[in-house]
């Protein structure tokens, strides 16, 4: 698709729709509206260099946040040929553009290169349309479960998508202090008993019983969407989504910059939907990483919400603060002190030789219950199985300490 040839004239209009073409190949919602929009827009904006025609396209077609890496690596890999987009908008401004350096790939190429791959001459198209249902063979669903989120392709990551929403979520129970009628249970209820009791006037006394009511734990997720963790926090997100359409008390928060809270988003039955809204309230994703500000909201604002009667805390972040200081200390210590049981999750794990000498991950180690990797499906089936009550060996947190 990058080797086209560009005509004398120019035919920007046509290079457009291909490239958004790439781009709804690529994952992202782009229709024939966005492409007449982005050439009206080209064509408006008098464009003279390549930056201006960069920002141009990406205010039609980037409609929220964690599109924009997806569609830097395409603009990247679509417009790489030397002076290409020089040539179309010649025409149509007297500003010389100049040149500009290409960055390295980074999160998202994968999937990107893909979309602009060209079809092999001698090999039918691929059809567009895939489905991902319970036809995947058992060998495909072994080697997607292992598969790490950052080299997905977006084939994959639509198949992950509807391989975690057949999951078996968490489902540990606690017995709380209220009681609920029940005819097998072990203890009598006395205002019930005396209540049929009067029905007969006395003449026969008809026993009531009852048992302790049972309830989920809650669960509480704070989320790190800063640029190191994008390409895994999307597919925790739609973890969380699952798990908050099938039982009631998940309250879900994103940080990166600030701490937002997306529970209502979430809360949407369509993932695609819940996901869009929760991008959308959350302005700072792929930002920056301030994780002793965000605890220290959280601690401050929503602890005494949240976190009442045994509520599990999953932290999903990677602990590299830049600016470490003892109020991170100070805020983990306060939030494993108000949660029952307190999981990190990092997707740092995932390396074999991982060690615990980030000053921020050591700061962050001592106050948690709990160190896992979370970094593809099997990760994730082990969280449920933690969170169900059936412990698994390697999660003691202190040990990576006395490792490094």
């Amino acid at each position: 698709m990058t080797d086209t040839p560009v005509r004398d004239e120019g035919r920007l209009g046509d290079n457009i729709a291909y490239f958004a073409r790439a781009l709804r190949s690529a994952g992202l919602p782009v229709g024939p509206g966005a492409v007449l929009d982005a050439i009206a827009a080209v064509e408006a904006a008098r464009i003279g260099t390549r930056e201006d025609f960069y920002w141009t396209l990406h205010a039609v077609f980037v409609k929220r946040h964690e599109h924009s890496i997806l569609f830097d690596q395409a603009f990247r890999i679509f417009w790489r040929r030397r002076a290409l987009i020089e040539k179309l908008i010649a025409q149509m401004s007297p500003i010389s553009p100049g040149g500009q350096e290409e960055k390295k790939p980074q999160a998202g190429a994968l999937r990107v290169a893909e979309a602009l791959a060209t079809p092999r001459q001698d090999q039918p198209e691929p059809v567009e349309k895939a489905e991902f249902t319970a036809r995947l063979t058992v060998s495909e669903r072994e080697i997607l479960k292992t598969k790490d989120f950052a080299q997905m392709s977006a084939a994959e990551v639509a198949a992950a998508r509807r391989l975690i929403a057949e999951m078996s979520l968490p489902q540990e129970e606690m017995v709380t202090r209220r009681f609920l009628p029940d005819p097998r249970g072990r203890r009598i209820d006395p205002r019930k008993t005396f209540r049929r009791s009067l029905r007969g006037a006395g003449a026969g006394i008809d026993l009531a019983y009852r048992s302790p009511a049972v309830r989920y734990a809650p669960v509480v997720a704070l989320v790190d969407i800063s640029g190191s963790m994008a390409e895994y926090s999307r597919l925790f997100l739609h973890f969380l989504h699952a798990i908050a359409e099938k039982r009631r008390r998940v309250h879900s928060f994103v940080f990166a910059t600030r701490l937002t809270n997306i529970s209502r988003e979430l809360a949407s039955r369509d993932p695609d939907e819940a996901l869009a809204r929760a991008s959308k309230r959350a302005q700072d994703w792929e930002g920056g990483t301030r994780i002793a500000h965000a605890l220290h909201d959280f601690n401050r604002h929503w602890s005494r919400r949240v976190l009442g009667q045994g509520a599990i805390v999953l932290l999903f972040t990677d602990g590299l603060e830049r600016n470490v200081t003892r109020e991170l200390t100070f805020e983990m210590d306060r939030l494993m002190r108000s949660s029952r049981r307190l999981i990190w999750l990092n997707p740092l794990l995932r390396f074999d030789g991982f060690e615990a000498r980030a000053s921020g991950i050591r700061a962050m180690l001592p106050h948690v219950d709990e160190f896992r990797p979370i970094h593809n499906l099997a990760s994730m089936n082990d969280l449920c199985r933690a969170l169900s009550g059936q412990a698994n060996e390697g999660t003691e947190p202190r040990r990576w300490l006395r490792v490094s």
